[in-house]
């Protein structure tokens, strides 16, 4: 499908009122995991596209270009509104996080898996053992301090046990900016692949920015507090990947393309058939968005929507959230020991004693016993004999098998 060949259902812009954008929540203990996860992702999207518009709106000279935005921001900000409240009153913030992170993990790898450029799949790559390692820390405080098992949680579809750890993932800021792409010489699927994920990072920042300081714990809280820091450095990574040279309009065309995809997706995925209903209108509305920014693109620079798809703007594969336990295993067998450097991964081992990693460390985590995401494996370890996990086989990455002692040194300390 090419997006930008299909006609809107509507001309205009027009808005929904409130009693359509109030639409009702959805069953916590019925709804599927990646139902949950597409929600969360969908509330990312509108989240970035706001943000941009945003953005846009205050770095333009001209009214009239201002008003555009705001017309369609107007409807983007009901788009999510009407996403948001699907989360149910009695989801917890910490079950709402697992959502989160089994989102980071399977959209991840499911992404680093069709990925061409290697510079994109490598910080995939990287940040995903990070996100998979957030996803074992939250299950096990999720199941000491309200008793649920998150394997149910996520259905089964994504396992629960350690990788990189996340003690040994604060690096120092200049060790997470990595090479940006070349819009023109990427391939389209690249192109959507650093909008997507950069958008749903920020969107699981926000959110642990956010609910950490309405956690009813103090363990908890600084666990939120951790790992939003470590969501601030894949936001950077990620980032870091969009072509800078873009200008405004031509980043508009692609946000809304992007949200054209996304929506397109989730409607051909969605197993719900309320929610898909609710893909489905959005995808329409997208249509709309993308045919305005397309109409802005030639007023205001003279150029055509194919110029930015020189190979065509048909959608490549579809974006589809599944079980990706074998290769988020393979990655952590053969990355798992990994860390940043400048703009690219290498082995801890081959830093130099001196590298700024280390002094970030020395100043960030002077000792272990303070770090919350230790404290939280400690912590059940000491109250049930074993951290809680959820494995189908034995972890890849030996050192990381005992269950009765929490790895710190892994990835963060030399010749371990």
């Amino acid at each position: 499908m090419n997006p930008f060949k299909e006609l809107p259902k509507d001309s205009k812009i027009s808005y929904s009122n409130w009693n359509s954008i109030a639409a009702k929540p959805y069953d916590k203990n019925t709804t599927g995991p990646y139902t949950k996860t597409r929600i969360i992702l969908m509330n990312g999207t509108e989240f970035e596209s706001n943000w941009f518009l945003h953005q846009f709106h205050r770095h333009c000279l001209n009214n009239d270009v201002r008003r555009v935005l705001a017309e369609v921001r107007r409807q983007e900000q009901q788009q999510q509104k009407r996403i948001a409240g699907l989360k149910p009153i009695d989801e917890t913030i910490l079950e709402t996080t697992i959502g989160y992170e089994q989102l980071a993990v399977d959209l991840t790898a499911e992404m680093a898996k069709k990925e061409p450029n290697p510079i994109v799949k490598a910080q995939l790559d990287f940040a995903l053992l990070e996100d998979f390692d957030h996803l074992y820390r939250y299950a096990n405080l999720l199941d000491m301090e309200e008793g649920v098992h998150a394997e149910r949680l996520v259905g089964g579809y994504t396992e629960i046990t350690p990788a990189r750890p996340t003690i040994a993932e604060h690096r120092h800021p200049n060790d997470d900016v990595r090479f940006y792409i070349n819009s023109w010489q990427d391939d389209l699927i690249t192109r959507l692949h650093t909008h997507i994920i950069t958008a749903a990072e920020q969107q699981t920042m926000n959110y642990y920015m956010n609910v950490g300081s309405f956690y009813h714990s103090d363990l908890g809280r600084k666990l939120y507090t951790e790992i939003a820091m470590i969501e601030e450095q894949h936001v950077t990574g990620y980032g870091a990947l969009l072509d800078p040279s873009s200008t405004w309009f031509e980043c508009w065309v692609m946000h809304e393309y992007t949200e054209c995809y996304l929506y397109y997706s989730c409607y051909q995925e969605e197993s719900d058939e309320r929610i898909k209903k609710i893909w489905l209108t959005h995808f329409e509305e997208e249509l709309k968005h993308l045919k305005i920014a397309s109409e802005m693109l030639k007023k205001y620079e003279g150029r055509e929507w194919t110029d930015l798809f020189l190979g065509g703007a048909d959608f490549p594969s579809l974006l589809s959230l599944k079980d990706n336990k074998e290769y988020i295993r393979d990655v952590i067998a053969k990355t798992v020991r990994n860390t940043g450097y400048k703009e690219i991964m290498i082995k801890l081992d081959e830093l130099s004693d001196n590298a700024d990693f280390f002094k970030y460390q020395r100043q960030v985590c002077p000792n272990e016993n303070q770090v919350a995401s230790h404290l939280v494996i400690d912590k059940r370890i000491k109250k049930f004999g074993e951290d809680y996990r959820f494995e189908t086989k034995a972890n890849p990455e030996k050192t990381l098998r005992n269950r009765k002692e929490d790895n710190t040194d892994l990835a963060r300390k030399k010749n371990t």
